[in-house]
């Protein structure tokens, strides 16, 4: 149903959902990120017009001919305007509410929608379909008065509204007079009146997210893509765990046709500790707070064995990977999986980050918890397991399914482990601990050079013993690895940026995977390759490269995963928190001081 990924995500940290360029509804899952689908018509080829069709809440104005957007300043509250070709004209203000009440954070599962006549005698029809079961069938219904229950199998989701329920109910136009409300949330008496209700949700939903922005330490230039690229990282957060998802939606493909359909709705440890990283430089501390505390359960879940790369949000282990039948893909592009096989994986990189997602607990103060011995001890178990693991093969970051190697990021990661250890174990005054640590640290680097180190091509190899070039080698730098004008990182760079950069952006590799050879550009690699050449004294070229980036944006001012070096199309998962990351991580970079503005 939607062309190109030109969509808005609004959404409370509990739920959220995707608008399309048309005002629509059309990506929306319950009761939480990684649920079921109630809007999924993204994921449906069949028009809106279609009897048929459902998976989607419309509100269509008669005869438009012009659509806007945008979102209330330093919010993901969306308003729409619809003008038809007569002058008649509506705003749709689109949200999911948030904000303290009574104590704790209020973030229901619930969708609030506000029309407002703005000009003329418009007349709209509203088709609120949401779909049930991964789209196998529409949710059925049942009718108050001055309400419409729809059953979603294990939950029931009420619209209570001041519209007349039979215009609804039949999708008939009508005029529109007056504000129209609409909460879509807990199937649930609505006591309140609906109006004065959603009027004050908004205002103390926009107030909550103005405040929160209020609060990032966010650079001079480029201020309004990072903050919008922040609060769609706070959007990827579950609040109620503290878990990260990687992306809020599923099975958009890498590119047309590829297979490359993955369900990014859960949390791995790689992207989410680069979330936080990113927001961290911001000032955004909530946000690791609650990932440290989800982090630490996932930690000691393990017992100091084997831990996954990606886990549900609420902590859960297994993600069984499956077909959904009733959905025929993206633009038609299935398949549709949900879960993620990456689960069974073995990637031992994610041992690494989490001691770097920890390490900043030992040493901010600002933090409501100060991380302790105690929470050393447990992260001794997690360097513990890199130390064992960090010359042994593996899938890699990028997860590929039917070929293992030891790969040099992930041997780094494991070595970061340790020397963060260290670094912790100092701070904490355990002297022994970090002699410990800074040992192991040391002879793991001495391996990591003598194995990744290609003298013949005077540049590291993405695996050990081999010759391979990856965008991920490049991440040595941001470890602290290697420096900037150590020899081997210029030619490495050097390397890298011949070998994967196409025009304006970076491939991940070049060889086969699983699919054949990769057709688009990852999006974070073209941003490591921005903060390589600031390190290297490259600044034109860096800001140069980063201004193009920006002009990729959606017009929500978003990223996804993927993008074709040919046509700039956006493809993969979106919005894609590695994309923000990069985006973040760049601006903070690059951009000129406060006191140069002064």
């Amino acid at each position: 149903m939607t062309a190109t990924l030109d969509l808005w995500p609004i959404g409370n940290c509990q739920v959220s959902a995707l608008v399309d360029r048309h005002g629509r509804f059309v990506w929306g899952c319950a009761p939480r990120v990684d649920g079921d689908p109630c809007f999924s018509s993204l994921l449906d080829s069949r028009p809106v017009a279609g009897e048929g069709a459902y998976g989607f809440w419309e509100i269509e104005l008669d005869g438009t001919v012009e659509t806007t957007q945008h979102y209330r300043r330093n919010t993901p509250v969306l308003v729409t305007r619809h003008t038809d070709g007569e002058g008649n004209a509506i705003e749709v203000t689109d949200f999911c509410p948030r904000f303290d009440r009574n104590g704790r954070a209020y973030r229901p599962v619930a969708f609030c929608r506000i029309v407002k006549p703005v000009a003329g005698s418009p007349r709209i029809r509203i088709r609120l379909r949401p779909a049930r079961d991964w789209a196998a069938e529409r949710a059925k219904t049942t009718r108050g008065s001055n309400h419409i229950r729809y059953l979603l199998g294990d939950q029931v989701l009420r619209l209570t509204t001041s519209a007349a329920v039979g215009w609804i109910e039949d999708e008939r136009l009508f005029r529109v007079e007056r504000p129209l409300h609409f909460f879509l949330g807990p199937d649930e008496s609505f006591s309140d009146d609906v109006r004065a209700a959603t009027e004050t949700m908004l205002d103390r939903t926009v107030d909550s997210w103005r405040r929160w922005a209020r609060g990032l330490a966010t650079p001079p230039e480029w201020q309004e893509a990072v903050i919008r690229s922040a609060i769609t990282l706070k959007l990827c957060q579950h609040e109620e765990t503290g878990a990260i998802v990687a992306a809020l939606t599923t099975s958009i493909p890498e590119h047309a046709d590829s297979g490359r359909n993955w369900d990014y709705r859960y949390c791995w440890i790689r992207d989410a500790y680069y979330t936080v990283q990113a927001l961290n430089r911001l000032g955004a501390l909530d946000v690791l707070e609650g990932y440290l505390e989800y982090l630490r359960n996932i930690v000691d879940n393990a017992k100091g064995g084997h831990i996954q790369p990606l886990y549900g949000v609420g902590g859960e282990a297994t993600l069984v990977e499956r077909e959904a039948a009733g959905l025929d893909g993206y633009r038609g592009m299935g398949p549709v999986r949900v879960g993620n096989q990456a689960y069974e994986q073995i990637q031992h990189d994610a041992y690494g980050q989490i001691v770097l997602s920890n390490a900043q607990a030992f040493f901010d103060h600002r933090l409501l918890r100060v991380a302790g011995i105690e929470d050393f001890r447990a992260l001794e178990d997690v360097g513990e397991r890199a130390w064992a693991v960090y010359d042994k093969p593996d899938a890699g970051l990028w997860e590929l399914r039917t070929k293992s190697h030891v790969h040099t990021y992930s041997a780094a990661m494991c070595w970061a482990a340790c020397d963060r250890l260290a670094n912790a174990a100092d701070v904490l005054g355990l002297a022994d601990r970090r002699a410990f640590w800074a040992e192991r640290a040391a002879t793991m680097r001495r391996v990591i050079e003598e194995q990744a180190w290609r003298p013949d091509t005077g540049r590291m190899s993405a695996t050990f013993g081999g010759d391979d070039l990856d965008a991920s080698i490049i991440q040595l730098l941001d470890l602290r690895f290697l420096a900037p004008d150590d020899p081997r990182f210029t030619g490495t760079l050097v390397a890298v940026e011949q070998g994967l950069r196409r025009g304006s952006h970076m491939l991940r590799y070049a060889s086969e995977d699983d699919f054949g050879l990769p057709h688009t550009a990852f999006n974070v690699c073209t941003f490591w390759l921005i903060e390589a050449l600031h390190a290297t004294g490259r600044i034109a070229d860096a800001r140069q490269l980063f201004e193009e980036m920006l002009e990729r944006r959606t017009a929500a001012g978003l990223l996804s995963e993927d993008i074709d070096p040919q046509t700039g199309e956006l493809w993969g998962n979106y919005p894609q928190t590695y994309s923000l990351v990069g985006l973040i991580n760049c601006a903070v970079l690059l951009s000129k001081p406060w006191s140069a503005v002064r």
